[in-house]
């Protein structure tokens, strides 16, 4: 596609960046830094997800003038918006994904499909894509040109301000200006004035007919037998718009509010109207009390406490706007009851929402994340209120809701190696024993684990179509569901999940059958603390092994008392300590930059989680005011 990484190692020059990737069939990837160009250590082995990731941080850390020429960072982003749409309309095998930071939702949010009227849909709006009509062109004539075209061109009932054209020439995004202009001169004679059409397009023809070196930036290219390229695309523009021509729909349009109607505007707008005209109202702006001024923002997931910030003007609303089409369009696709095809999956959906508890919803909606308090409790801060959540039991009410609402609709992860049932249920009865090592019961747990593969084998196909756990034939477990996407779950825990699969389901009654399949998929991709201990704090006596050394060997004698020439010496081992920390520190970014933002989106906590300790009140600003005035 033209990329030949001059510009991914230009970024190691002014930026922080961060390759991680795995090649299919590994076991693990590589994760390797980079900092003023140079590699900062050797590849390190790292868990990692298929494919390959790059990081940018620090964006121009060391060129404090360009930094400064970034002031403006919402022109680009609506730039970086823009271009992602487009790819993700040509390229529809892929999934595009897109968020600003400090947003909640994704602004571009696209999954792999067969349909690229569906990725229209998804990225540029419903009201987009119900105006669309295919058009194909082809000719494969070596005396005048050879080139096939497919797209969608906007009919007639369509009507925008500004033309949107998205060209693909040979899978490279590129303009062209001629044939831009030749189709726009066809909707002049079709559209009302001052309205301009949505246009995606699909050439393409042998590569040496491309010239792609018409402009510095390779943007824009010039065809051979161009005038005859354009010519037959313009004829079959305007057929389609001709023969589409006999029935036209007009939509209404929103009167907009005369002076004398009351509106409401929210209260930075009417602040900043108040601001401007002192006149406009006669009372003065209640001023809040500072025991009851909320100092941070719900909607910025960075978990920093951004104290006395003054609030900045909304000079950027337009940008905002531009993206509510899409935004809208990403909530219709959340629609849970979409998914609910089976009568128990809507009674259990019903009871999620009848059991949610309204004064939580605010909480975990509109709360601040700030940090880990310990190892399972997270500091949320929710308007002048400090609460401790516990993140096993969110995680894990969260994942049983969404198996519930992604019922029948998984996507996959693929085992690396098949892993059978039989040595996964032999494993977890053996973790459960007080005394691993004892074998007095080895047969009954080999005849129990028999049992519950048999069992797993005869319900694969249910397993497979509705929760997209795959058993082969021969009994190995093959797949397992994405529940969350950017969450893969902690593969220690997997035989204890296969044991509850066999003795915690009842497989007779299809209701408790459905939850309790729902629930061990719950605690298994929960996130629960990694087996090994946390290398910070107490935990790290658990790395440290003892080594014996001697005076003879260059020790030191430190118990001349009892004359014995040894010492015991604390060496760590390093090599677990650092798996460890991996664990620990991937653990942590998940809560924050996954678990959290889809709390906000997709949690409808229980009533259960007022009583259960879920949620802990530590702290008050308005009773801290008290004691300090006290003091």
């Amino acid at each position: 596609m033209g990329f030949r990484g001059e510009a991914l190692a230009s970024m190691t020059y002014v930026a922080h960046v961060t390759v991680t990737t795995i090649t299919k069939g590994q076991l693990h990837g590589y994760r390797v830094s980079y900092k003023d160009s140079v590699m900062e250590h050797e590849p390190k082995a790292c868990a990692a997800v298929k494919g390959t990731q790059i990081m940018v941080e620090n964006l121009f850390y060391n060129m404090v003038a360009r930094r400064k020429t970034l002031q403006n960072s919402a022109d680009d982003y609506s730039k970086i918006v823009d271009l992602l749409s487009r790819f993700a309309i040509h390229h529809i095998g892929l999934s595009f994904s897109c968020r600003k930071h400090g947003a909640a939702r994704a602004d571009v949010h696209t999954v792999a499909t067969s349909s690229r009227l569906d990725a229209i849909k998804s990225v540029y709006g419903v009201s987009v894509a119900h105006n669309l009509l295919k058009v194909e062109a082809q000719d494969d004539d070596p005396s005048s040109s050879i080139f096939e075209m497919n797209g969608f061109i906007s009919n007639s009932s369509y009507s925008a301000k500004k033309t949107t054209m998205v060209l693909f020439i040979n899978d490279r995004l590129v303009e062209c200006t001629a044939l831009k202009r030749a189709t726009e001169v066809v909707y002049a004679a079709t559209l009302p004035k001052a309205s301009k059409p949505f246009i995606y397009m699909s050439i393409t023809l042998p590569p040496e007919h491309v010239d792609v070196n018409v402009h510095p930036t390779k943007r824009e290219v010039s065809l051979l037998s161009q005038e005859v390229i354009i010519g037959k695309i313009q004829s079959v523009v305007e057929s389609k718009l001709r023969n589409s021509n006999e029935a036209r729909t007009f939509q209404e349009q929103t009167v907009e509010p005369s002076a004398s109607c009351p509106i409401i505007a929210s209260p930075m707008v009417a602040n900043k109207d108040r601001h401007h005209n002192p006149s406009s109202s006669g009372q003065k702006s209640q001023k809040v009390p500072v025991q009851k001024m909320v100092r941070t923002d719900s909607l910025d997931p960075a978990g920093r406490l951004h104290a006395y910030l003054p609030a900045k003007p909304l000079t950027n609303l337009e940008n905002s706007n531009s993206l509510t089409v899409v935004r809208s369009s990403i909530r219709q696709r959340r629609n849970p009851k979409e998914t609910a095809d089976l009568s128990s999956i809507q009674e259990l959906l019903e009871e999620i929402d009848s059991k949610c508890h309204s004064g939580l919803l605010d909480i975990v909606r509109h709360c601040t994340y700030v940090g880990m308090a310990d190892d399972v409790y997270a500091l949320l801060q929710h308007n002048t209120n400090l609460y401790l959540a516990n993140v096993v039991n969110l995680s894990k009410e969260l994942m049983y809701q969404q198996v519930l609402r992604r019922f029948a609709h998984f996507n996959g992860i693929k085992l690396s190696d098949p892993a059978p049932l039989s040595e996964l249920i032999t494993l977890a009865l053996k973790e459960e024993d007080l005394d691993p090592e004892c074998s007095e019961n080895d047969d009954l747990k080999k005849k129990i684990a028999e049992l519950n593969t048999n069992l797993l084998k005869q319900k694969a196909e249910l397993l497979d179509e509705y929760f997209c756990v795959h058993v082969d034939e021969d009994g190995n477990l093959c797949w397992l569901p994405v529940i969350l996407d950017q969450h893969t779950p902690d593969m220690d825990r997997l035989p204890e999940f296969v044991l509850c699969l066999g003795n915690d389901v009842d497989w007779e009654d299809e209701k408790n059958c459905l939850q309790g399949i729902s629930a061990a998929l719950g605690n298994f991709y929960a996130m629960h603390p990694p087996l090994l201990p946390n290398p910070s704090g107490d935990g790290l006596q658990f790395y440290q092994k003892s080594k014996h050394l001697s005076a003879s060997d260059g020790g030191i004698d430190f118990s001349v008392d009892k004359g014995d020439d040894s010492k015991m010496e604390d060496e760590i081992d390093h090599e677990l300590m650092s798996e460890a920390q991996v664990a620990w520190s991937q653990r942590e970014w998940s809560i924050q930059h996954v678990l959290f933002p889809s709390l906000r989106l997709f949690l409808k906590p229980p009533v259960s989680m007022a009583a259960n300790g879920t949620f802990v009140q530590v702290a008050s600003l308005e009773k801290l005011y008290k004691i300090f005035e006290r003091c």
